[in-house]
């Protein structure tokens, strides 16, 4: 593709050296990923600065240079003459614009849900992903747990856990636009947001899940956390805010300036969708939804009544997307279970294992309260430290399941490059002495899924929380492939009797 750097919508270009116009066959942001034709983004990163990979760039074949220090790029232009140097004042912005022109703005034929909140994202967006097919509008997804069309997931290693760099989100948009999709929701982190991954989308749909004390390690300040959540809504067609949040949604309301739709649990709060009285059994969730004065009965095989607010929340999504409540409400007894939220599997002898990878304080003591409501004999339960993460955060999660499991497995998720029996000890720091509970301990999510396990007994609840991404532990850089639910099949199939 010829691309003429000026004549790119978004992209504000202060100087250029060499040629304006450039053959261009891919877009990247990482040289070992250059090749012949490849347009490189010099990124920023916390660790690292794109400037100082232009050299193995070029020498894998990349033909323009989109970079912000003017110094390096003009010096660069003199070594290769031959090569297009672009200097932007914002680099992700840069990307991100021309990410969406180089494959053909593919959003524009997408209806754009974005989901963003400290929990319920993934199950949420998938809620809304599920309801959209349901509803007959083929929907994907981008999140966490990967990426899918309507008829389930595409291979697609994603840039980062949760929201990708903006070239690989304008990419799959394209990939979903060739498989038929009509819709997609996803994932939209702080982090994206403050890093402009989005930059450039107009979201239809954006939606408010929560806010509490998360991603410090990356936003120093819970103050620069919230503001970054708010970006969101600043480039929304409509959105779903949660006012039992008061947090967030004050801030949002504050810059909406289109519709709205309100939720809560709270009957005095004037919400436009009031949820409640809430009851579960083991084929899932019922519960009241009272859509501005028109009380109706949910019901779904869905579990958690947490869960309900973030249904109510797709459910919102649906409406101003333009679904009738009634065609609504007659769905939802189909919806699917969410991947690693609340996800229930029947072992033996009665067993239940949930898999929910609940990784704040708040999330494990939702989860650990609902759990505790269906019938069992023992609950326990496997909470962990997240190395990549805010180590700050590692006590309070002992805290939180603190008293509320028969049984506590403390290990680490994603050790990264910390010692993983340091993590654990972070962890155990939070628990009273003595222990409220029996408390084991693991250096591997691996050990402690069977250490969870071995524990357990007939009729037994066995929790396993935490953050498990895409399928693979993150340990000194490198993503190794794992999987609960292939050592919790493992486990069984070793022990007398059929899983």
């Amino acid at each position: 593709m010829k691309l003429h750097f000026a004549r790119i919508p978004g992209i504000r270009i202060l100087k250029t050296f060499g040629s304006e116009s450039v053959d261009i066959e891919s877009i990247v942001y990482n040289s070992s990923a250059a090749r012949d034709g490849s347009a490189f983004f010099c990124v920023i990163g916390e660790n690292t600065d794109g400037h100082l990979y232009i050299e193995p760039a070029i020498g894998n074949g990349a033909r323009a240079i989109i970079g912000s220090n003017e110094e390096i790029l003009s010096q660069q232009a003199k070594r290769h003459p031959a090569v297009s140097f672009v200097l932007v004042g914002d680099v992700r912005n840069a990307l991100a614009h021309m990410a969406d022109f180089f494959f053909g703005s593919p959003q524009k034929e997408l209806f754009k849900i974005g989901v963003t909140g400290t929990n319920g994202k993934t199950t949420t967006a998938t809620y809304a992903r599920n309801l959209f097919n349901l509803l007959g509008t083929p929907c994907g997804f981008i999140g966490t747990t990967g990426v899918e069309t309507a008829e389930g997931k595409v291979p697609f290693e994603k840039s980062t856990p949760t929201t990708p760099i903006a070239s690989d989100i304008h990419q799959i948009f394209s990939l979903l636009v060739d498989a038929g999709t009509k819709a997609v929701a996803m994932e939209v982190s702080s982090t994206a947001l403050d890093q402009q991954r989005v930059g450039g989308i107009v979201f239809d749909v954006a939606i408010h899940t929560n806010l509490s004390e998360e991603h410090l390690e990356y936003h120093k300040t819970f103050e620069h956390y919230r503001e970054s959540k708010l970006k969101l809504f600043e480039r929304a067609k409509s959105a779903v805010v949660n006012l039992d949040d008061p947090g967030l949604s004050e801030g949002i309301l504050a810059v909406a300036d289109y519709p709205v739709l309100s939720y809560s649990q709270d009957p005095s709060s004037g919400a436009d969708l009031i949820w409640g009285n809430y009851s579960a059994s083991a084929q899932g969730m019922r519960f009241e939804l009272n859509y501005r004065g028109d009380a109706r009965i949910i019901e779904a095989p869905l579990f958690g009544d947490y869960n309900a607010a973030n249904l109510t929340a797709a459910i919102g999504a649906a409406l101003h997307a333009g679904h009738s409540i009634d065609r609504i409400i007659e769905a939802l007894p189909k919806m699917p279970q969410v991947e690693g939220r609340f996800q229930v599997i029947k072992g033996p002898e009665e067993r239940t294992i949930i898999l929910d990878y609940a990784h704040t304080p708040v999330a494990i003591d939702a989860v650990l309260t609902e759990a505790r409501k269906l019938p069992h004999r023992r609950l326990i339960a496997l909470i962990a430290g997240i190395g990549i993460r805010d180590f700050a955060k590692m006590p309070k999660m002992a805290k939180a399941s603190e008293g509320k499991a028969d049984v506590l497995v403390v290990t680490v998720d994603h050790p990264g490059y910390n010692d993983p029996e340091e993590v654990v000890s972070e962890v155990i720091k939070g628990f009273s002495v003595p222990y409220m509970q029996k408390v084991l301990k693991a250096p591997t999510r691996k050990q402690a899924v069977e250490k969870a396990l071995e524990e357990s007994g007939p009729e037994d609840i066995i929790l396993l929380s935490s953050g498990c991404i895409n399928g693979a532990q993150i340990i000194k850089g490198e993503h190794i492939p794992h999987s609960d639910e292939a050592i919790i099949e493992a486990f069984f199939s070793s022990k007398p009797g059929e899983f």
